[in-house]
Order: C-alpha cells, then sequence, then structure tokens
C-alpha cells in the first residue's frame, strides 16, 4: 500500500496525521473543504500532504482513481455543532460519508478506515463498555456514527475493506487547534484566567486519548494485515485513561501554577461511559497510547507558554467548531446547505 487519501487534512487530528504518514514514507493526498483553515495556533515544523480544496459531497470517482486507502474523518465534527442544523449534520455526516465509501468501492479502493467515535455508547448502564455493548447514541453527531458503521459494514467483501475506529475524546497541541474538546479546554482556561470554574460537579467519565495516538492507531490499522482488521470495529485509546470531568480539571489545575479549580452540581449532560480498550491491543499489538492526560496538559502548558497564548487567542472563533460554522454562515460565507458561496 502507498497512495493515502485522508480526508480533513487540514482539521485538528488530519493536521497530525497526514505529516506523520508522509514520515512513514506514504504517498499522501488531502481532501478538505477549509472550514477551519483560520485555526492555524501555531506554524508546525513539518512537511504537510498536497490537499484538494473539495467538498465531501462534490467528489466524484476519478478524484480517488490510484488511491490504495482513505483515511475519512471530514465531518462536522462533536455534538453542539451537529445539534446546530441536525438534517444538515445528517446530509453531511451519514450520506456524504457513505456516499463516499460507495465511490471507493467503485474506484477500486481496498482499505477505508473510518473514524468513528466512544461518543457512540452515549450513556452506558453498564462498569466498562467496549465494542459489543450496545450503542446509546444521545446526539445527531453519534447517531450519524452509527449509522454509517450500519451501512459500510453491509458493504464489507473481498474487494472492500472497512475498518471502524471508535476515538475517545481527543487532546494535545495540533497546529490546526480545538479548545472545544474537554481536556484542551480546561487547559485553555487555567492559563489564560487561571481559574477553572466548572458548572457541573464533574462526575461523568470520559475516555481521553492524544491525537497523537489517535493517529498511531490508523497508520497501525494500515500497516496491518487485512485479515486483523477488515470490518472490525476498534475502541481507541487505553483502559487506564478514563476519567471523570472533575479528575482532568483537577489535574489539569495542577499543572498550571495558581489555577484555582472550583465545581458546581450535576449538569444537564448526562452522557457518561467508561471504555474498554482491549481489543486493539489484541489485534494490533504494536499499538500502544504514548501519551496520558497528565503528559497532554503538560505539553499544552509548554506551548501556550512558547507561543505566548493570550485570551484573545484562546477565544478565537476558529478555535470552537460551533462558533467557527456560525461566524461562515453569519457572513454569508455558507448557504443553507453548507456550501461556499460565491
Amino acid at each position: 500500500m502507498k497512495k493515502i487519501l485522508v480526508t480533513g487534512t487540514e482539521g485538528y487530528l488530519g493536521s497530525l496525521l497526514g505529516p506523520e504518514l508522509l514520515r512513514r514514507g506514504y504517498e499522501v493526498v488531502g481532501l478538505d473543504t477549509g472550514f477551519y483553515k483560520d485555526a492555524a495556533l501555531f506554524r508546525a515544523p513539518t512537511t504537510a500532504p498536497f490537499t484538494i480544496v473539495k467538498d465531501l459531497r462534490q467528489v466524484e470517482v476519478d478524484d480517488l482513481k490510484g488511491v490504495d486507502a482513505i483515511v475519512h474523518m471530514a465531518e462536522l465534527s462533536n455534538d453542539p455543532t451537529g445539534q446546530l442544523l441536525p438534517h444538515i449534520t445528517r446530509e453531511i455526516n451519514y450520506q456524504g460519508s457513505v456516499r463516499l465509501a460507495e465511490l471507493a468501492r467503485k474506484a477500486g479502493v481496498r482499505r477505508f478506515v473510518y473514524m468513528s467515535s466512544c461518543s457512540v455508547y452515549g450513556v452506558a448502564d453498564r462498569d466498562f463498555v467496549d465494542e459489543q455493548s450496545p450503542v446509546n447514541p444521545q446526539t445527531a453527531y453519534a447517531e450519524c456514527k452509527v449509522l454509517v458503521e450500519r451501512d459500510l459494514r453491509k458493504m464489507a467483501d473481498s474487494t472492500f475493506s472497512p475498518t471502524f475506529l471508535r476515538n475517545a475524546t481527543a487532546y494535545g497541541a495540533s497546529p490546526r487547534m480545538r479548545f472545544d474538546i474537554v481536556l484542551n479546554n480546561l487547559a485553555g482556561l487555567a492559563w489564560t484566567t487561571r481559574e477553572i470554574k466548572m458548572t457541573s460537579d464533574g462526575t461523568p467519565w470520559r475516555p481521553l486519548v492524544h491525537g497523537l495516538d489517535i493517529a498511531r492507531a490508523i497508520m497501525a490499522v494500515l500497516e496491518a494485515p487485512i485479515e486483523a482488521v477488515h470490518n472490525e470495529t476498534f475502541n481507541v485509546g487505553d483502559s487506564n485513561h478514563n476519567y471523570r470531568v472533575k479528575e482532568v480539571a483537577q489535574l489539569v489545575g495542577e499543572i498550571f501554577p495558581g489555577c484555582k479549580v472550583s465545581f458546581g452540581t450535576a449538569g444537564a449532560d448526562n452522557r457518561s461511559y467508561r471504555v474498554a480498550f482491549e481489543k486493539i491491543r489484541k489485534h494490533l499489538p504494536d499499538f500502544k497510547c504514548s501519551w496520558d492526560a497528565r503528559r497532554g496538559a503538560q505539553q499544552l502548558h509548554d506551548l501556550f507558554k512558547r507561543i505566548d497564548m493570550t485570551r484573545d487567542v484562546f477565544q478565537y472563533r476558529a478555535f470552537t467548531r460551533l462558533k467557527q460554522l456560525e461566524y461562515l454562515i453569519r457572513t454569508q460565507q455558507l448557504d443553507d446547505h453548507f456550501f461556499w458561496t460565491e
């Protein structure tokens, strides 16, 4: 396998994955519509892949000719964004993703790695959930993940091999930064305000995984024998890296000197799940998470210090998915279906 198409190369995870694949010697082509091009927190000292500027929904078979594998992560990302316009989320995240897989199959693309999410577990009624546990999506974003997994699983055959990676909640530094995910957001608050004042009691559980470890999991899938990953679903993370949200806040408060941490009462968001990650270690024994939440918080502290990050930078719209899309809609740069206007 040599040529990889990565959708979402200009996003938070794609900007980490693309350079890693290039370092491994792959020929990499990106595809991204450019919603988050403004989210440049720092200049990465790496070579980025050539990226086709195109909406996922406008991809044609010819765009996929000669591609050996697709890593698909270009969807409207996270729950608040998904709830902004649920019917558009469905159009892009569900219908657009299934269409891409159908085109890939027609074009002779053998492997298709789909970025799913542990958010499909929603509210778990058991101690730990694994890949065999019932899904319980609570949002449009998570529902679309479940639907894509279902439809692509039916497409699998001897010529088309999908793999589904249910990533834990990501964190860590990226050139295309996000501050709307839990650890990154808490670190930004700790740096810019010296205070983490939570409105909830922080008791829900979340599994966390560094963006670079997600990239390692993707590369492990691409390099594994096809029979080890064919039509398989893997939770991506480490069973020891399930945290209560309040534990993440306290940990960040310890890393950022002078930060005060406080908590409120039980919040309206009832999503809580602890995830088991034994399967990926069994099927892909070379994969192991190199980061934990404490090391990730330290990475962010050191980065903020190096770039002299300010509150204005932290609050900049491009680093929060919902803010950026609302801005593009308000300024009529996107139409009612999230296509770029002329």
